[in-house]
């Protein structure tokens, strides 16, 4: 496997190459590396390279360039070397970025297969991550790449329904398109592993995000929600617990500040995927804030099926993608951008401890029946597939 993060820090790339590991295959995975971080090392079975590249989230559009051109390279190279030793059966190259499928080239044309792994549709975040950037030309562009990479591909997995119907209708062949959804282990997320929490057990209503500080995911809607609330409600006692990293974090803090909120809003950073579930479990309502554009019209967070696992009421932007995955009776949602209407759905969720009760026992159905141990089948089955060609 080829990804350009840090391979203990992406959730899906862990889930896929433990359920190969798990079956009894080999997998290697070449990472990026952070500066403390040994140049190999196995983790849960998994073999990691980490090359000399770290990652500069939140930096300009060039530096990105030059980070993904100098990991694709090494990447490729060391993936070429490492061949000649280990006879890989199957590559699969993560994006973003997509063009990293050519990291796997060389492989490719000695008869290796390769899997590409579309996260998320790359044209689409490039336009909502630079919006002063983008333009009709860079946006053609970033649409030949993907079809270019998506050509020199086997087969391509991607996240959901929605992801595959872009591709299908950009005139991928839909036999090559195969979704393995994103969502969490249910074993990893087991509530029953960590101390119980009864609603607003201390006096206090804690809210939770654990997630990108990016500006595609609008804590700053969050801390607006919490500041009406507390200017309505002054008896209701609301605390937030930030678990993440990112080039907004600065600003969130300061609006925190600004709002009168710097006693009840907590920024904690990045921590391990492993400590995630406890964090989430100590609190008593999950958030999914996502602002809404054409990335985000095909994304569905994993952070409300993590949230929902733990036995969690959820409160999630009013995307597509949400309402067609969970129906009314299951999460809240709100408005994307409107504090008012975040407000108004934590309100409900504290108000009606019956209705709440129920839309906990309903989701955690739903994500029962597409949880990781129901999508590594196929996943697996994907990889065995290919690998015996």
């Amino acid at each position: 496997m080829i990804v350009h993060a840090y391979y203990d820090e992406d959730p899906r790339v862990r889930r896929e190459a433990e359920a190969l590991i798990a079956t009894g295959r080999e997998v290697d995975v070449f990472a990026l590396r952070r500066r403390d971080d040994p140049p190999d090392g196995v983790v849960d079975g998994v073999r990691v390279r980490r090359l000399d590249v770290q990652r500069h989230q939140g930096a300009g559009i060039r530096t990105y360039l030059r980070e993904y051109v100098s990991f694709g390279i090494r990447s490729g190279w060391q993936l070429a070397r490492a061949h000649r030793r280990r006879r890989y059966g199957l590559v699969q190259v993560h994006s973003l970025p997509d063009f990293l499928a050519f990291a796997a080239l060389p492989l490719r044309l000695a008869g290796v297969p390769l899997l590409l792994d579309l996260h998320e549709a790359m044209p689409e975040f490039f336009r909502s991550r630079f919006p002063r950037a983008s333009n009709p030309l860079a946006h053609k562009a970033l649409l030949v790449q993907e079809r270019a990479s998506i050509a020199i591909a086997s087969a391509v997995v991607t996240v959901n329904a929605a992801m595959a119907d872009r591709l299908v209708g950009l005139g991928v062949a839909s036999d090559k398109v195969h979704v393995v959804g994103n969502t969490p282990s249910i074993v990893r997320f087991d509530p029953r592993a960590y101390p119980r929490r009864p609603f607003e057990a201390d006096g206090t209503v804690r809210l939770v995000y654990a997630g990108a500080l990016t500006p595609i995911y609008e804590v700053d809607a969050v801390l607006g929600a919490i500041a009406r609330l507390r200017s309505a409600r002054p008896a209701l006692d609301v605390s937030l617990d930030v678990y993440g990293r990112g080039d907004a974090e600065p600003a969130w803090r300061e609006q925190a500040v600004r709002l009168g909120l710097g006693d009840r809003v907590a920024f904690h950073g990045r921590i391990p995927i492993d400590d995630v579930p406890g964090a989430i479990a100590a609190a008593d309502i999950g958030l999914a804030p996502t602002r809404r554009d054409p990335f985000t019209d095909v994304s569905l967070s994993t952070k409300i099926f993590e949230y929902a696992a733990l036995g969690k009421p959820v409160v999630a932007s009013r995307l597509p993608m949400v309402e067609a995955s969970f129906p009314p009776g299951t999460i809240r949602t709100y408005e994307p951008g409107d504090a008012g209407s975040l407000a108004a759905a934590i309100e409900a969720i504290v108000d009606d401890p019956v209705r709440r009760d129920a839309a906990i026992s309903a989701t955690a159905v739903i994500v029962a029946e597409r949880s990781w141990e129901r999508e590594s089948g196929g996943y697996v089955a994907l990889v065995d597939r290919l690998a015996r060609r």
